[in-house]
């Protein structure tokens, strides 16, 4: 699955189409915030671009944490947001051929990936959950939003995004069921932060646990099913 000619026609719209590539959709280590002291663009350009860039996350996983990020500041961009956004469209001028590619498999296991930046929000230092999931062969779910509440560290950031990953997941079995690809297995979810699986394992509250909300916890439960 691909949208090639949808992401051909959206560079010939924005003048891209000749563009210089780059490898990545975002430059690494970069913030960006609301106010960043440079002239503001059409907001409603800039909106369009954002727009169509996100009806391209339908196919493209790969662009959907940049698109999440720069569609925060769709009220009152300025020339910064719109040149990262058009740092995307580099991107995709690139990769313009990518997709999600499908096979057939007796093997329909459902498999989930966890991730999480800390503090990347400048204006409220809120985190960024991520996660994907793949069934037997291409992923098929995911998702980039940011956090409700400000996470004390990098561990409790990823904890919250543990936490939503895996009330994904127990709702994605239960659509599997209902339509006859039961889950006989516990879902794997793969995290990369060890302290964060240290907490979902530890059932003590402590100072380091004690402030995180409760319902965060309900992924404690989950784990022991």
């Amino acid at each position: 699955m691909s949208k090639e000619v949808h992401t051909e026609t959206l560079l010939k719209k924005f003048k891209m189409e000749s563009c210089k590539t780059v490898t990545t959709p975002l430059v690494t280590g970069e913030k960006y915030q609301k106010e960043d002291g440079s002239q503001k663009v059409d907001g409603s350009m800039y909106r369009s671009l954002i727009g169509s860039l996100l009806y391209l996350t339908a196919t493209r996983p790969d662009i959907m944490f940049a698109t999440s990020l720069l569609s925060r500041f769709m009220q009152s961009p300025s020339q910064v947001h719109y040149r990262v956004a058009k740092i995307i469209l580099r991107y995709l001028r690139g990769t313009k051929d990518f997709g999600i590619w499908y096979k057939s498999t007796n093997d329909a296991k459902l498999v989930g990936y966890t991730d999480s930046d800390w503090a990347g929000s400048v204006d409220d230092m809120k985190s960024t959950s991520g996660y994907t999931f793949s069934l037997g062969s291409g992923i098929f779910s995911w998702a980039s939003k940011k956090q409700a509440t400000v996470a004390q560290s990098s561990a409790e950031a990823e904890y919250i995004a543990a936490a939503a990953t895996s009330n994904q997941a127990i709702w994605l079995r239960r659509i599997l069921e209902d339509i006859g690809e039961k889950q006989e297995e516990p879902t794997t979810i793969y995290c990369d932060n060890k302290s964060a699986i240290a907490i979902t394992k530890n059932p003590v509250q402590h100072s380091r646990t004690k402030h995180i909300d409760i319902k965060y916890h309900s992924l404690r439960e989950a784990t022991t099913r």
